[in-house]
């Protein structure tokens, strides 16, 4: 019997959580850890950052966190009333095993009129320590956040979490470290592999990340000089909503600069979308190796008012999982998942997303309150080779209980006989 759960990074990093600088952990089994029953069987799935999902694969409640700004080049990030970070993210880029703990800082700034105690670092796990300043800072003054990967892990991404907690907010701070750990050290080729004339880049693929409508999303990431000359990079045909900036630039020969994208929300715009820009480096557009910048859009329910959500709509499904069976190559698979909207508003589905190439929806229609509804996929498998194979649906809802629900078409394809 096939067993499906999927985990958010987030779930996984909570069951590693390290309280800055404390010293050796005990290995035993503690509070801490994710203890699995021995007959379940976890499927990491690609769940969207910064969701977490529960056993029935539906968004539970959001983290209680600040809001954080999109950082925009090397300008202080503001945080709530009265905290200002220098920034938000810092990228060790890339680095070989042999040169041992990478270390950073984090300044924090009070901005406001009171003293600013920063009480609490907690980092997402044992590979990463932190200290910080432990007296008050009083208005102008700078605080530190130091943070230390231990580089023990061997050669693999990273992407770790922060949480910072401080006097004035009543929300938590997420920051974030991350870089690249390589066996060896590499030259910028080998960085920077994706070439666009001298420019070289990871990948013209990025992810902004998620965001609610009436805000903004998006990352930074390092782009290198291939050349032996300074050059100067800027974009055209920039799709509507997407900001991007290099600094430095010109970018000095043989170095490496910060690229920083962001996107802004539109109603016109729900769920997952991709958005481009064609970069020009030098003068010389390059039209064939446009970047690809994807981003996804929800409802922001954080203005509503318990009376507001209560008149809200609220679907709910009477199976989030349905099999298709076992089918052969070619065939178009058709399956209707059915709900009953039991809020008191009416149900609005903005758009329905999923990964898998070869599927499509009916048109979803507004369900009054108390009515039925239904969701209507069709699930093309030519082409696909023999074995399973299971499809993740997201739709995209006016619910703010659940504005995001998660379905999964399961089934085989078998061999052609």
């Amino acid at each position: 019997m096939r067993r499906i759960g999927i985990i958010a990074l987030a779930v996984l990093a909570g069951a590693c959580f390290h309280r800055g600088h404390k010293g050796t952990e005990d290995p035993g089994v503690g509070a801490d850890t994710l203890q699995i029953a021995p007959d379940t069987t976890l499927i990491i799935g690609e769940a969207p950052e910064d969701e977490i999902l529960d056993e029935n694969g539906n968004i539970s409640a959001d983290p209680v966190v600040a809001e954080v700004p999109v950082p925009k080049g090397n300008e202080p990030v503001r945080v709530g009333e009265g905290v200002e970070f220098d920034k938000v993210l810092h990228d060790f880029g890339d680095f070989a095993e042999s040169d041992g703990p990478k270390t950073c800082t984090f300044h924090v700034k009070n901005t406001g009129k009171e003293p600013l105690a920063i009480y609490e670092v907690i980092t997402s796990c044992g590979c990463t320590d932190a200290t910080w300043t432990k007296e008050p800072l009083q208005p102008g003054k700078t605080g530190k956040i130091t943070v230390t990967y231990k580089n023990e892990d061997g050669p693999y991404p990273f992407d770790k979490t922060l949480t910072v907690y401080l006097s004035s907010l009543s929300k938590s701070v997420t920051l974030r470290i991350r870089g690249n750990v390589h066996e060896r050290k590499q030259s910028l080729e080998e960085n920077f592999a994706v070439r666009v004339g001298v420019l070289g880049l990871k990948s013209r693929e990025l992810n902004a990340g998620n965001m609610e409508q009436g805000h903004e999303t998006g990352d930074q990431v390092y782009v290198a000089n291939l050349g032996r000359k300074s050059v100067s990079v800027s974009f055209k045909d920039v799709s509507d909503g997407l900001e991007l900036s290099v600094s430095p630039n010109p970018i000095p020969a043989r170095s490496t600069a910060t690229l920083t994208f962001s996107v802004k929300s539109s109603r016109e715009r729900w769920g997952k979308n991709i958005y481009s820009a064609t970069p020009v480096v030098g003068g010389t557009a390059y039209p064939a190796a446009a970047l690809s910048i994807r981003a996804v859009t929800k409802e922001d329910f954080s203005t509503w008012t318990d009376a507001e959500k209560e008149q809200a709509s609220l679907p709910m499904f009477d199976d989030s999982t349905l099999s298709y069976g076992t089918v052969k190559a070619g065939e178009k698979v058709t399956k209707t998942f059915t709900f009953v909207n039991k809020g008191k508003g009416v149900f609005v589905c903005y758009k329905a997303d999923t990964e898998t190439p070869g599927v499509t929806f009916a048109p979803i229609d507004d369900v009054a309150p108390g009515g039925k509804g239904s969701v209507t996929v069709t699930f093309d498998t030519t082409g696909l080779p023999p074995g399973d194979h299971d499809v993740y649906m997201t739709l995209i809802t006016n619910s703010p209980s659940r504005p995001l629900v998660s379905l999964f078409l399961i089934g085989s394809v078998a061999s052609q006989q």
